[in-house]
This record gives C-alpha cells, structure tokens and sequence, in this order.
C-alpha cells in the first residue's frame, strides 16, 4: 500500500485496539458466546483488489493513505449492509440457505486462497522459514502431549513459542553478519537493488535481516489510535459492492463459528435470532473499524473454536480480560512497532500455518453431513475446483506491465484487467474483482448446488438452531445467551434478536 514501518506499525495497533473494543461488544451485546472478534482474512482478498487497481499502481504521493480511505468508505457501506442484515431479521431466512455443506468449502478457500503468497514469500529466507515451519509442525503435532508444570506449553502456544525462538536465532544470523554482502548497505536494502553488484541481494537482505524495519525507532511510545486518523472515507460504488459480497462470505464463517462454540459450550445452540443479533453486532463493529482505519472489517474469528478445544477455556470473562489487555497494548506503540518488526520470511512462514489450519477448520463443518455421501463430496468439490478454476481464468488478463505490481499481487489485478467489458468502468471493475475472488466464487457455488440438489436434512447435516421456548426451558442456556438486564429493554420489542 506504499505506507512506512511507522504506518504499519499504527495500523496493527489500531487493530488492536478495534479487537478489543469489538469483543467486548460481541461478549456484552452479540450472540454472548466466548468469542475473539478481530481482522479476518476474509477481508485481506479485497483489499489487495482495491490496493492493485489501475489508478493506484503508479500513484506515490500519499499512496497508503488514498488506499486505505478508500478501504474505509468500503467497509463502512458493507457493514450497514451487515447490520441491517442482522436487525432486520432478514439473517434468520438466510440461515435456511447456510448449511455445513456451504460453510465448509467457503471457509477452506479463505485459506487456500492465499497459497500464491505463502511459501513463494517464505522462500526468500529459507535458513529461517523453512526452521520455523518445522518447529511449528513438531510443537503441533509431536509434541502436543507433553506438559510443562502441568501445562500443555507446546500444543497452546504453538505460534509464540516457535516464533521466538526463529526470530532470535535470525537476531544471532544478523548481528553476526551473515547478511552482510560487501559494498551493500546493510541499514537501508531497498536501495541496494539500484547497484549492480547487490541487487541479487536485496530481496535477501530485505526478507531475512532483522533490523530492516525501522518501527521501533519511528513509533512513538504512547499513541492513541483515534478515527478517521487516515483522513475521511472515500465512498466508491465499485468497491463498496465488492465489500458487500465479502460480508456475506465473513457471515458465513461466523455462522459456522457460532454453531461450533455452541456445542462445546453449552447445552444448546442459539436460536436464529440470536444468530442475527450476532451479525448485526458484528457489523456495526465493523463500522467502528472502518471509521478507525484498521484496513479491515470485524469479524468473529475462525480459530475460536479450535482455541477452546485446545486450551479448554470456554469462558466469557476471559476473553474479557483479554479484550481489556488488547485495548491497553494497543496505547504502547512500541507493541505495535515489535509485532512490525517481524522478517518478513518469518511473517509468510507462520502464514502457511495459519491458512493451513483455516482450511481444516473449513472441513472440520462436514462432519455434521452424512459421511460418505456422494452428493455432499460432489458439491464440495466442484465447489472448491471451480473456487480456484474460474478465478484462474479471470486473474490470467494481467497488466500491460507486470513491473507495475509484485509477481505474488498480480491475480489480485483482474478487477482492472479482466475480461468484463460492459461499458460500466465501475460494473466491471466490481464484476471482475468479485469473481477473481476465490472464496465468492466458491460460496456462490456451494450455495446454488447445496440448495438445489435434492438430500434429506440428516444427509446434508442441516444445522439445528434452538427455538426460544427450548432456551426457555433451561434456565442455564437461557442465561449463556441472554442480555443483560437493562439492554433486554432496548430489544424486547424484536423478536427476530433473541432473548
């Protein structure tokens, strides 16, 4: 997006700040549930389709900021779009068309999405990444029955840990001049490509050495994130339609999250209105994120899940107090500046872990279908080829100059470039940009089939809401999702919200 080390670092600890806010409002005011909100990949698909469009490529002078005004106007439109989704009482009908079979394709391809990015990144550094890459697998998979002092120390904190360790050990590479290359500036590689004899080291130097941002020198130690930090949001029909179709795909994944927390912690899932409560709230959140700036919308994280099977904490008042220490991280801008501050070999490593993860969060939803059944894996999988296929062909009319946008950005170029001409700049951009997107296509796919091939409820593992007389009936249930006193006043009128 053209920003300093200095702006990434302010955005990450405007992501912080907007996480901890947001999940306070989701545990007081959303569905309830035990649940992490934060800055989903689902929106990082877009937002390299806005930052790779014609008019930004050659742009220099205020680049970063243009973008992400620009990312702002967007999710601020596709979250009132979200929330009246959700208030309205229009999510409950919808929840009819979101079944495990569409949930778990969708998901998969929010990771798999981004293979193009992964190891061709990690790749620039391998002394480093492909360690990291093994560590985390060894702590994940080997190690994730021993305990420490009773603590399971490798299977909870798997990325931490790893990261560490690899990030010190390519301290100890840098300071002791492994990537030192003779006449080459080793403060400033990026400018290194403009002499002959270091160009082939500066994708090196960049990708490995540790002291190449500057964050911690620029970053101030105390910084109130504030809104509309990055100026006023800029308002564009193209892009904002675009947004709008990624806030259906990130209420997809939240619907699956919602569905699986529910039946590891409570006795009961929640009921339609409670779902559509959750969404509404999660758009709103992801108003205040765009009027923040955080280059993202809010949404419910698709770990969760996998967070409370692994550390067995389903509790409400932890992610609580975890949303109080994100909030108060977010003032110290150095925290922001560290997390900066990381190789960017070692970014994309845990990346390639990440995403992996996400796509088998995506499949863990099939176990809700009947297993073995043709229907259900045909689905899946046109679901998924034609997710990858269709936006293959849509990311192959590339940009007259390829020098204008990094080899791994080039798909995300199609919404300028691609084969949709209808007269309509601003149609065919968002056309072209929404079906070069995986995960739309993808959802779009196993929406259509899932809801069109005939199979019994059991075969295609229908979710099962709760009706509000069974919350009713179970005092303990009823509180997991009941409001708090005097907010239930302000939404007693709304039946579509739940209790």
């Amino acid at each position: 997006m053209g920003g300093t080390d200095k702006d990434t670092a302010t955005v990450i600890s405007t992501m912080l700040l907007v996480s901890g806010i947001t999940t306070l409002l989701n545990s007081y005011l959303g569905t309830r549930l035990p649940l992490v909100q934060g800055s989903s990949f689902v929106y990082l698909a877009p937002a390299l389709v806005i930052m790779n469009s014609r008019e930004y490529r050659n742009l220099s002078g205020h680049k970063f900021r243009h973008i992400m005004r620009e990312l702002q106007g967007a999710i601020i439109i596709s979250a009132i779009f979200q929330t009246i989704l959700g208030f309205s009482g229009l999510m409950s009908l919808l929840l009819r068309l979101i079944n495990p079979i569409v949930v778990a394709p969708t998901i998969a391809m929010v990771g798999l999405a981004f293979f193009s990015y992964g190891f061709p990144q990690a790749s620039q550094c391998v002394e480093i990444s492909i360690p990291l890459l093994v560590l985390v697998l060894i702590f994940t998979l080997y190690l994730r029955g021993i305990s420490v002092f009773g603590h399971q120390v490798f299977r909870v904190y798997t990325v931490p840990l790893s990261l560490m360790i690899i990030w010190a050990y390519a301290f100890f590479l840098t300071a002791g001049g492994a990537y030192n290359y003779k006449g080459c500036s080793p403060d400033i590689p990026s400018s290194n490509i403009l002499i002959d004899s270091c160009r082939k080291h500066a994708n090196t130097m960049r990708s490995c050495r540790t002291d190449v941002s500057n964050a911690m020198r620029t970053a101030d130690w105390v910084r109130i994130p504030y809104p509309l930090q990055w100026g006023i949001p800029i308002f564009q029909v193209r892009t904002s339609l675009i947004m709008i179709f990624v806030s259906l795909v990130a209420s997809v994944d939240s619907v699956g999250t919602y569905h699986s927390t529910s039946l590891l912690v409570s006795s009961w899932p929640p009921t339609p209105g409670i779902v559509s409560r959750g969404i509404a709230m999660e758009g709103f959140c992801s108003i205040l994120a765009g009027l923040w700036g955080s280059g993202t919308g809010s949404t419910t994280l698709t770990e969760n899940a996998h967070t409370i099977r692994v550390t067995r904490v389903a509790n409400r008042r932890v992610v609580e107090v975890g949303a109080i220490l994100l909030m108060f991280f977010s003032l110290i801008g150095k925290v922001g500046a560290i997390l900066a501050s990381i190789p960017q070999a070692l970014a994309a490593s845990i990346l390639c872990f990440i995403w992996a993860l996400i796509v088998a969060f995506g499949f863990l939803n099939l176990q809700h279908g009947q297993k073995g059944s043709f229907r259900n894996m045909t689905i899946v999988g046109v679901s998924l080829f034609l997710g990858l296929s269709i936006p293959a062909y849509f990311q192959q009319y590339q940009p007259l100059s390829n020098l204008m946008v990094p080899s791994y950005l080039i798909p995300s170029s199609a919404a300028s470039d691609g084969p949709v001409h209808s007269g309509s700049p601003g149609f065919d951009f968002a056309i072209n940009g929404l079906l070069s997107m995986n995960m739309v296509v993808t959802l779009l796919v196993a929406l259509i089939l899932d809801n069109t091939v005939p199979g019994s409820k059991q075969e295609r593992g229908v979710y099962r809401w709760s009706r509000p007389e069974d919350l009713m009936n179970d005092p303990s249930s009823l509180e997991d999702y009941s409001l708090p006193r005097k907010v239930t006043r302000v939404f007693c009128r709304s039946r579509c919200l739940g209790p």
